[in-house]
């Protein structure tokens, strides 16, 4: 089964941190955007597999984010 999550990428001065909307407790940094990428994927691998070897349930992916306007 393939399950799809949500990156949330936020530029840092070293450069970038990532985050998994619907798994916050996976969390990267690197030094550009396309390792950030990668990083984040290594970092969900692991953590799938952890909670597969520990029998517990993994959060579901598919998150809706949408940008909400307003003035400043």
């Amino acid at each position: 089964m393939t399950s799809t999550y949500t990156g949330k990428y936020t530029k840092i001065e070293s450069g970038y941190i990532s985050q998994l909307v619907e798994w916050p407790e996976v969390v990267t940094e690197g030094a550009t955007l396309e390792e950030c990428r990668e990083l984040l994927r290594d970092a969900l691998q692991e953590m799938v597999a952890a909670y597969q070897q520990k029998g517990r349930e993994i959060p579901l992916g598919g998150a809706l984010l949408e940008q909400v306007a307003v003035e400043t």
